[in-house]
């Protein structure tokens, strides 16, 4: 039962063919086989405790369906660590709004899933749990920051995840471990409570799965409308009535952005799939500048970084990542012009992406195909040097900087044998035409159903 989608499963609970509590038992052996190959799962609940809650489950969308919140996310009575030695013990009293719904909706927490420490970085490590590895070469990592969550699903471990996405996180791994990813256009999936909602709007929650029904069923439910959120806008409504659109595929960025070899041809080559659905799919140049997208996003995202965790580093400077410390310290230096210039070139970048003839960008999902899980990360690309610890992702950018809607998709394997995606970038509020495309995407593909051996 667990091979099948989350969709398939639902139905099968509905019609009593097995009980929620089997399936939890199914689930929980296949946690048991593959979990220590990958260590996507982390924080496990006691059996017994799961069989009971899985017979006792609430009534809903979801009812009876295991799954594992990704360790960014506050989960009443579950260790909430954020991959950090502060938080190793930390377990909250209630739920993060998301995570409430979905506990609402009839899901039966699990765990948690693996992420890097406080969410920096592609590659999901932290000193609280480890590396979380690739299930499709154990020795490559599985990407982040949402690693755990992706390499749960592609190893049938669950089969619906939560992640969140500031730079690529829904998307890399998502590429990296054969399974769907999207990032929502910013304000379908709002999380309410104090704190800023204005300034900073780079991160989001979203969904993953191994098919786009099942994106679409758990975005229904992360997306419901949120009244202590001013740009909630939710709930997601599907598009059902596609129409022919024009893709640009944007390769590297006129050479801005370093490839691996093989990433670029397998990518393309996976777009002319939509062609035979009406859309064009064509060449474009570089619509903005690399460069200016680059330094404002950097000041941006060290600056929000600096809001929110600047505090740890006055209090526990020696318990922090060196990349946190550093984008605290970027943050804390930053002057009031440059962050408005940088949100001026934010801006510029929106106005752009609103006036292009073409409907969807198309790029990789990732520069490169996973790296070795031991590097904290990549330092070249086809032999360019990488500045920073994030700078091989740059490629992620141009939707995260302004809160597009993008969605990856399964585009293949490398030579190595690992996995690699693809996005599709729409405009803001674009969310139910590309995952339309993506529909039609999967039903002319089948990369999903080619799963690890572990």
């Amino acid at each position: 039962m667990i091979n099948q989608d989350a969709t398939q499963q639902l139905a099968v609970l509905r019609v009593g063919t097995i009980s929620a509590a089997e399936l939890m038992a199914e689930t929980l052996d296949r946690i048991e086989a593959a979990n220590g190959t990958t260590n996507a799962i982390v924080a496990l609940r006691p059996r017994d405790v799961l069989l009971h809650e899985a017979e006792h489950a609430p009534a809903g969308p979801l009812q009876g369906l295991p799954i594992a919140i990704k360790d960014l996310a506050e989960t009443a009575g579950i260790t909430t660590s954020y991959g950090s030695p502060l938080f190793r013990t930390h377990v909250p009293t209630t739920d993060a709004p998301m995570v409430a719904r979905l506990r609402d909706a009839g899901a039966v927490i699990i765990g948690k899933t693996n992420t890097p420490e406080f969410g920096l970085g592609s590659h999901s490590y932290n000193p609280v749990y480890g590396i979380t590895r690739n299930p499709y070469d154990p020795k490559k990592s599985a990407g982040g920051s949402s690693g755990g969550a992706a390499a749960a699903l592609a190893t049938r471990m669950v089969a619906l995840a939560d992640g969140s996405d500031m730079m690529g996180s829904l998307r890399n791994p998502a590429g990296w471990n054969n399974v769907f990813g999207f990032r929502p256009s910013y304000g379908l999936v709002a999380g309410g409570g104090a704190g800023d909602t204005f300034l900073s709007q780079l991160s989001t929650d979203g969904p993953m799965a191994r098919s786009i029904r099942d994106l679409e069923l758990l975005l229904s439910i992360q997306s419901e409308h949120d009244p202590d959120h001013p740009h909630s806008n939710g709930p997601y409504r599907a598009n059902l009535a596609n129409r022919p659109l024009r893709i640009g595929w944007l390769g590297d960025w006129d050479g801005a952005y370093p490839m691996e070899p093989g990433v670029q041809a397998l990518c393309q080559d996976a777009l002319g799939v939509f062609e035979v659905f009406g859309h064009s799919v064509e060449n474009i140049p570089a619509p903005f500048s690399a460069p200016a997208l680059w330094h404002a996003w950097c000041v941006l995202r060290s600056w929000s970084i600096a809001g929110k965790y600047g505090g740890l580093l006055d209090q526990s400077p020696d318990m922090l990542k060196p990349e946190l410390r550093w984008e605290i310290e970027q943050g804390r230096a930053l002057t009031p012009a440059a962050i408005q210039r940088a949100s001026a070139v934010r801006s510029d970048w929106f106005r752009q992406t609103a006036q292009m003839d073409v409907d969807v960008l198309a790029l990789p999902s990732a520069q490169m195909f996973a790296f070795d899980a031991e590097l904290t990360w990549p330092k070249a690309i086809a032999g360019i040097s990488m500045d920073t610890y994030h700078r091989w992702m740059e490629v992620v950018v141009p939707a995260s900087i302004t809160g597009l809607p993008a969605l990856c998709v399964p585009a293949g394997f490398g030579a190595a044998g690992t996995p690699m995606g693809v996005q599709l970038i729409g405009h803001r509020g674009m969310d139910g035409d590309i995952l339309g495309l993506g529909r039609e995407y999967e039903s002319a593909t089948d990369w999903v159903s080619r799963s690890p051996t572990i």
